[in-house]
């Protein structure tokens, strides 16, 4: 039994209310002990409830613990009653106990928090945050691990904090469609003796299966991520997948070798149909590759990147530079808004794509580099491109210092950051303002129901 003090033990039962949701959702609870209060994560608790609460993990300046039950007359009237079933153990989505306008106004109150905490401003000018009408089976994006068990294959999400498999029987998150082909999948692996993936040894074939599909699931790409490029049974897999679903118009071997948590390999090997399907979005044409980027949830990248352009103020005349362009979504869409748009992306294969969307599309006003962000943006400075807005979507590492200070040299008057990550948005967002850029507007928009993540366009002009 471990003890980190007189009257706090793992398995102990204490009670406590909750103070405050942490930026995971997650509720804080301050427990007197040994004179001083003490920290206590529990999740699916909200604030202002009281619970009785099972100790599960003890350090030396916090807890974790789990409801045992809640006091009824304390019952938050921002719960909900999850309509996952296996919403208590799954640990794809983390807020889905919070009715939805609850859940967008605790980004919200996030979100504000973090910038004031870590990017040290006073009055951050955050708007309420653009929500879905229909906040159900958005993704256009599923990858969902294979393992072997009892000498089967099975697939499921990760239990919440393992690597645990749980059965897939329905997810409210992405399309049932998507959810019917990896169950599918499971059963021809079963059929024609394919294992499934074993961590601890590395052992067996089949590691993930990705499933992409596009606005009106006209067209699908299913992935196959195997620890080698040797399917056994190919031939008939093919057949049984393309007879039963005939909207799949691509199927890729992706290789993962690598005693790795990265889930798709270096090299992809098609077998059948093409190597990308194709989506509309805002009225363009996008070919999407099996590891190209592309927002996991249409409908709100529509609105998202509406807001981001109408927050530019683009004219005619216009230089923009799109950084971190993917397959060219943003600088694509754009085009038709400035003179001229020079736009970086360091994949490679999304910059082929890229490439080839500008194509189908009929635009000749847009350039793509394969570099790195921070890189090419200096050397573009040297060729003497002036750009009159920049449009920054970096990872959730957030932006390169090098070039937030090639955008701050380069005298850039308007910048329009998206970023999916509050903490790193927010460093840079310190970054620049003490640089000269001055904060006009913070829209957040959910791209992620039901989970604690967020999306955020922010406009930016230099004083």
């Amino acid at each position: 039994m471990t003890t980190i003090n007189n009257n706090l033990t793992i398995g102990s039962i204490i009670v406590g209310t909750c103070d405050n949701l942490s930026h995971e959702g997650v509720g804080i609870c301050h427990i007197p002990s040994e004179n001083q209060l003490f920290t206590i994560f529990v999740e699916n608790l909200l604030p202002s409830e009281k619970a009785q609460i099972k100790i599960t993990k003890l350090t030396k300046n916090y807890g974790y613990g789990e409801i045992v039950s809640i006091y009824a007359d304390t019952r938050s009237p921002l719960r909900s009653n999850p309509p996952c079933p296996s919403y208590a153990i799954c640990g794809g989505c983390n807020i889905m106990h919070l009715n939805y306008q609850a859940s967008l106004n605790f980004k919200k109150s996030m979100l504000t928090e973090t910038l004031r905490k870590i990017g040290k401003l006073d009055n951050p000018n955050v708007q309420p945050v653009i929500g879905m009408d229909n906040p159900s089976y958005y993704r256009n994006k599923v990858q969902v691990p294979f393992q072997n068990e009892s000498n089967k294959t099975i697939c499921g999400f990760f239990a919440r904090n393992t690597h645990q498999v749980i059965p897939l029987k329905e997810c409210l998150i992405q399309p049932p469609i998507s959810t019917e082909i990896v169950n599918f999948i499971k059963n021809l692996c079963n059929e024609f003796k394919i294992a499934g993936y074993n961590e601890q040894n590395q052992t067996g074939l089949i590691r993930h299966v990705l499933v992409r599909t596009n606005n009106d699931l006209s067209a699908i790409m299913i992935v196959l991520v195997l620890t080698q490029n040797n399917l056994p049974s190919k031939s008939q897999i093919i057949s049984k997948i393309i007879k039963r679903y005939p909207n799949v118009s691509s199927i890729i071997i992706n290789v993962n070798d690598q005693k790795t948590n990265t889930i798709l390999g270096k090299n992809c090997y098609p077998i059948y149909g093409n190597d990308y399907i194709e989506d509309t979005l805002l009225g363009l044409k996008f070919r999407i590759g099996a590891k190209s980027f592309y927002q996991v949830n249409h409908v709100q990248t529509e609105k998202l990147y509406a807001t981001a352009l109408k927050l530019a103020n683009l004219q005619k005349t216009d230089v923009l530079i799109d950084a971190y362009c993917g397959i060219g979504t943003i600088g694509l869409i754009a085009s038709k808004m400035v003179k001229q748009v020079y736009a970086v992306e360091i994949v490679q294969e999304a910059i082929e794509n890229a490439m080839i969307n500008a194509k189908i599309n009929k635009i000749n006003n847009i350039s793509f580099k394969c570099q790195k962000a921070e890189e090419q943006i200096i050397k573009w400075q040297k060729q003497n491109i002036k750009a009159d807005a920049i449009v920054v979507d970096p990872p959730r590492k957030g932006c390169d210092e090098k070039l937030l200070a090639t955008i701050i040299q380069m005298e850039i008057k308007k910048i329009i950051y998206i970023s999916c990550d509050p903490a790193t948005l927010a460093r840079d967002l310190k970054y620049l303002t003490s640089k000269g850029y001055e904060i006009k507007i913070i829209q957040p928009v959910d791209m992620f129901p039901y989970t604690s993540n967020l999306e955020t366009v922010v406009q930016l002009y230099r004083k």
